[in-house]
């Protein structure tokens, strides 16, 4: 079974301008353009009636578009950095989306998720790289940001087990309505009590 996890896409526009911060620190395998997300839930294998269900609930999810930006360079691993990322400016509606993604995927009963949810475009995995020439890469390039952008749907995607960084399939796909389109509003049906989180 691939390895599933819930994101928000990086849409062509922010993406090219990620591919520009590509280069610049030895050894770094930097992720092609194609795989940059904002990953809001990392699901893992499960087999297919947990996925079944998954995809049901995911599917009943009744949330707002909303607009993200993103806004500076960092590292993971302060003392042995393992990857660079693009950081997500902070959004409470991205916010309240993960955390609702969070809360389906334990009532399935899947575990709590370990990690506090830092969202986060994944630029580049580092294996051995200098500190030095992290803080140099880093030093130069503090100032990036994108022009905002409008996150209107969610996807799961599945990985084949490797290293990270794709290629991804986007297995479905998961709408969130544009709170300007009153037709929208009026035309969307009330969810059943159980499925409100």
């Amino acid at each position: 079974m691939p390895r599933l996890f819930t994101a928000l896409e990086v849409p062509r526009e922010a993406a090219l301008s990620l591919s520009l911060l590509r280069g610049g620190i030895p050894g770094a395998r930097w992720i092609d353009v194609e795989n940059y997300h904002i990953t809001l839930r990392f699901i893992g294998d499960v087999d297919g009636r947990t996925a079944d269900e998954l995809v049901d609930r995911l599917d009943r999810i009744d949330r707002p578009q909303f607009a993200l930006s993103l806004s500076g360079i960092g590292a993971f691993g302060s003392k042995k950095p393992h990857s660079i990322f693009a950081s997500v400016t902070p959004s409470p509606e991205m916010f309240a989306l993960q955390g609702e993604i969070e809360r389906i995927c334990q009532r399935i009963g899947l575990p709590p998720d370990p990690r506090k949810f830092t969202p986060h475009v994944t630029l580049a995995r580092l294996k051995n790289a200098r500190l030095d020439d992290v803080a140099h890469y880093l030093s130069g390039r503090g100032d990036f940001q994108t022009m905002p952008f409008m996150a209107r749907r969610f996807v799961l995607l599945s990985s084949k087990e490797s290293v990270g960084g794709g290629p991804y399939l986007t297995e479905e796909v998961f709408p969130l309505y544009d709170p300007r389109m009153e037709s929208n509003l009026s035309n969307r049906s009330p969810q059943p009590e159980s499925s409100i989180l």
